[in-house]
């Protein structure tokens, strides 16, 4: 998905949530989301600007490689005399190549978002926690994000500890909100899923049966994406606790930056239908 077409669907989510609040903070809701579409418009004349300025790289190295080879043919004498001004005029190029953009949007709070909340607030307890170095859900996101057709680069093989733990209790009807932090983490993942799912192998990224927040280390950056299906977010990373929203009247689920009393991201109404666990996954350094 575009970074515009993520914003439109963001701006979208944040109406929704205003809506469910009192009419008072329509004007923070205006004003929050002029600020969404502001950023997203600085974001993406960044991201136009840089693809300019990678065309234009692109062709001067092509012209660089160009002399290099003619000047291989040339005799030793010529070479030498015209090696200085090549080499440095390689090392401009390569000083000025162009600086990647992060498309990240910043994580606006909605006043009374988390204390709304709150009234359906349950202690969770997590049983069958297990140490795994095996576990494949985090590596599998890795090399979703980072296949050819994806930006990205090679799956990091600096790999930590990982574990994974379920919910003592599921939940079938209701409305059920907890929070979890994150913050001694270095990959993680959270939500619900299907008993179903529990302690079965293979590959979970591409299952219909669980619905997660995902946060992966890729190299030297962090990047946020949710399954069912998988999908990556243009929104900053939370630090310290993650809410999370459950309700089976509307069928939906929504993960929440506590910190900063924000949204990020609710599953459309109607996603859910069937009896959940909540899960959670980590790996610490």
């Amino acid at each position: 998905m575009s970074l515009q077409a993520y914003a439109l669907l963001r701006a979208q989510m944040i109406r929704v949530e205003y809506m469910k609040l009192h009419p008072v903070i329509h004007e923070e809701e205006k004003q929050h989301l002029e600020r969404l579409c502001k950023e997203h418009q600085e974001i993406f004349s960044q991201l136009q600007r840089s693809c300019i300025n990678m065309h234009q790289k692109k062709q001067h190295l092509k012209e660089m490689y160009r002399e290099l080879m003619e000047m291989c043919h040339k005799p030793d004498v010529e070479l030498l005399q015209d090696l200085g001004d090549i080499m440095a005029r390689s090392e401009s190029v390569l000083l000025h190549m162009p600086q990647p953009v992060n498309p990240e949007l910043t994580a606006g709070p909605i006043t009374g978002l988390v204390h709304r909340l709150n009234r359906f607030r349950v202690e969770i307890s997590f049983n069958y926690e297990v140490s795994n170095h095996n576990i494949s859900l985090f590596e599998d996101v890795r090399s979703w994000m980072c296949r050819p057709e994806r930006e990205g680069g090679s799956v990091n093989s600096d790999r930590p500890d990982y574990f994974a733990a379920w919910g003592a209790q599921g939940f079938s009807s209701g409305k059920h909100y907890w929070e979890l932090d994150v913050d001694d983490s270095w990959d993680w993942a959270l939500g619900v899923c299907k008993d179903s799912q529990i302690r079965k192998n293979g590959t979970m990224i591409t299952s219909v049966d669980i619905f997660l927040l995902l946060c992966v280390k890729v190299n030297h950056h962090f990047r946020l994406l949710t399954s069912s299906p998988m999908f990556a977010h243009y929104v900053e990373k939370p630090l310290g606790r993650v809410g999370v929203f459950l309700d089976f009247e509307s069928g939906s689920l929504s993960f929440l930056n506590v910190a900063k009393n924000s949204l990020i991201w609710r599953y459309p109404a109607g996603s859910l239908n069937f009896p959940v666990r909540p899960v959670f996954y980590t790996g610490h350094r």
